[in-house]
């Protein structure tokens, strides 16, 4: 019997983090999800928690040395944590957009850089990149967040070119709405411009309302699973609006997207 696959998942304290490490464990792999501390935190059936905050280097680097020395290998590794921001672009300080760059990008960078010296060794591995609709689209009063997105799809593509040789592949996982606690707590640029505040809180009001209604995380960590053990392909889309709106974004002109994008989040001129 072959041994299972060895299984990273980060930010598993809760939404598609808790749910594909669940899913991973159900499917037998040897599971690994980090946190950022495990005091308090809920265990997960078959899933061993690891300490790991992605903005520290050298406590990235600890967490995945000591799951090589007991795993000996890291056949996946899932880069699902992720932090949000609600602002409008001119509202939004420096620190703010360096601040959520350090974990949606930076922090991606350095668990990447963590696993693959051992995924090389081995000869294989697969890393997957929890990107967004809104890696693709334009999100106003999101800007940063996607800014973040469109980055990690940038270097995920071109790491995917890099890494192959070594049989090592990267792949993308861009969901739309899903009714986790990223949207619906996500914190707000402090320096607000009031000229922006009436259209900021009508899209506001919108995104909450469609994450609200949005499906649970588990239909997302399907897609995950199945970027583990399916074939590759670059971008997966979970089933519903975010494959509707790859296929619309593709095949559409611009204009029909920029109109419905506007009429999604209620913003009429």
């Amino acid at each position: 019997m072959s041994n299972p696959l060895v299984v990273v998942v980060t930010g598993v304290s809760s939404g598609i983090g808790r749910a594909a490490a669940q899913q991973f464990a159900a499917r037998g792999c040897e599971v690994y999800g980090t946190v950022r501390s495990t005091a308090g935190m809920a265990p997960i059936p078959g899933v061993t928690l690891v300490e790991m905050d992605v903005r520290d280097g050298e406590s990235v680097t600890q967490a995945m040395r000591s799951i090589i020395v007991r795993a000996q290998r890291i056949d996946v590794l899932v880069n699902n944590a992720g932090v949000s921001l609600v602002g409008a672009v001119e509202e939004t300080s420096v620190a703010e957009a360096q601040s959520l760059f350090e974990v949606n990008v930076f922090g991606l960078l350095r668990t990447t850089q963590a696993v693959l010296p051992q995924m090389r060794k081995q000869g294989a591995g697969r890393i997957i990149n929890l990107s967004s609709v809104l890696g693709f689209l334009p999100a106003p009063y999101m800007g940063w967040y996607a800014a973040s997105k469109h980055a990690v799809e940038g270097m995920s593509e071109s790491l995917d070119h890099e890494a192959r040789q070594f049989g090592v592949r990267v792949v993308l996982v861009e969901p739309s709405y899903t009714r986790t606690s990223l949207d619906t707590n996500a914190p707000k640029a402090a320096g607000k411009i009031a000229a922006y505040d009436t259209e900021r809180e009508t899209a506001t009001r919108a995104v909450a309302q469609h994450a609200a209604n949005a499906p649970g995380p588990d239909s997302v960590a399907r897609t995950i699973v199945e970027a583990a053990f399916g074939p590759w392909k670059m971008r997966r889309t979970p089933k519903g609006q975010a494959s509707l709106l790859s296929k619309l974004r593709r095949f559409l002109p611009a204009g029909p997207v920029d109109s419905a994008l506007r009429k999604n989040l209620s913003l009429n001129t």
